[in-house]
């Protein structure tokens, strides 16, 4: 019997190859002939194809002026009854700021505090602290590393190679809601203007966690999230701006269209951009968005 490890085990499911392992958890979602998104209200988005050569400019364009951000982070080691090692940016400017907390994908998967700033999560990390938007924006971000994922896996058979999910509060994002109610009692962080964000596994755990504490985000942007055990429909209070590429080969688009197919029949009003012709690193193009920074920091929380 070929045994793997819990962190192979997260990874595979992030990526969601688990799905053709086992079988569906209740309330989990269909992939078959998934509904066809219908329009929003999406905010302007960049002009070009996505592999035009004005949208792959504007990618290069952030790479090159996000360039060393990284070191602005200060490392630090939240302790509970385990701990979490996280990064934080702490803003220039005074007086009660926003926070943005950022769910690595499984890429960043580790404790060395360093993985979750590295490869595809340079988007996700830097685009808060570009300058003009620190300017326009001041804001306090805080990345979270975990080696076992952020929703809430079964790993009774995981000596064989199968995971599942299960209900209830994952550690990692018990962990993640820890820090942030530490920071908020440190800094002068304003709680009506708390933001999460996240790709892939980072992406499950951000509708895992607005389902998990609905009353607490202010906005959430989901990138091509695995899948979770709860309903969709459970991250309806919290105003949210979904990402996928329709050619990605990790976390089926199918998974997004039926999310926000169920959000909006219940009455929601999610956001929803999909790419032709992207695959899995959709963080690219959403994170480059130009008008996705300030339409997060237009939402807050009436209460």
């Amino acid at each position: 019997m070929h045994k793997i490890t819990r962190r192979e085990a997260v990874r595979l499911l992030s990526a969601g190859a688990a799905a053709a392992w086992m079988a569906a958890p209740p309330g989990s979602l269909i992939f078959a002939r998934p509904p066809k998104p219908t329009v929003d209200p999406t905010p302007p988005l960049a002009p070009g194809a996505p592999m035009s050569s004005e949208r792959m400019a504007l990618i290069d364009t952030f790479k090159e002026k996000s360039a060393g951000l990284e070191k602005s982070y200060e490392a630090r080691v939240h302790k509970s009854d385990k701990n979490m090692p996280y990064r934080l940016f702490r803003p220039a400017a005074s007086g009660k700021l926003p926070l943005v907390v950022y769910l690595h994908g499984s890429g960043g998967l580790g404790d060395d505090n360093e993985k979750q700033l590295g490869l595809g999560n340079v988007f996700g990390t830097r685009v808060w602290l570009l300058p003009e938007n620190q300017k326009n924006f001041p804001c306090y971000v805080m990345v979270p590393q975990t080696n076992t994922g952020w929703v809430n896996y079964d790993l009774s058979h995981e000596a064989e190679g199968k995971i599942g999910l299960l209900p209830g509060l994952g550690e990692g994002a018990r962990l993640v809601l820890e820090i942030i109610a530490a920071l908020c009692r440190e800094f002068t962080i304003d709680e009506r203007r708390i933001y999460l964000t996240g790709q892939s596994m980072g992406g499950a755990g951000t509708w895992h966690m607005t389902a998990q504490r609905p009353k607490l985000f202010a906005a959430a942007v989901a990138l091509c999230g695995s899948d979770t055990y709860e309903s969709p429909v459970e991250s309806i209070a919290t105003p949210l701006w979904n990402f996928h590429g329709a050619a990605d080969q990790s976390v089926p688009v199918a998974l997004s269209r039926q999310r926000i197919a169920a959000l909006r029949k219940a009455g929601g009003h999610p956001l929803y951009t999909e790419y032709p012709g992207v695959d899995h690193d959709v963080w690219h193009w959403a994170y480059t968005e130009p008008e996705l920074v300030k339409w997060v920091f237009a939402q807050r929380r009436s209460a």
